[in-house]
């Protein structure tokens, strides 16, 4: 699943909310998240996908969830 595309280590536990919030409470796509992401944190990756689905299971596994469980799929 994973892409590469993120440094868990890079991931603290409040980025990992802030993604939790985008892609299960808001509803966001892995492209959103990843633009979401970008726009917030400067990491220059624009709307890659992959990025955003690799923040999502690095943001999930710092959370203690299952990423390919709901609500993260």
């Amino acid at each position: 699943m994973a892409h590469n595309t993120v440094d868990p280590a890079t991931v603290t536990p409040e980025t990992a909310a802030q993604i939790r919030t985008w892609r299960c409470d808001e509803d966001f796509s892995w492209r959103a998240v990843a633009r979401a992401a970008s726009d917030l944190w400067g990491s220059g990756r624009g709307s890659n996908q992959l990025y955003g689905e690799d923040l999502c299971v690095a943001a999930a596994k710092v959370l203690g969830e299952d990423p390919r469980r709901e609500p993260w799929n």
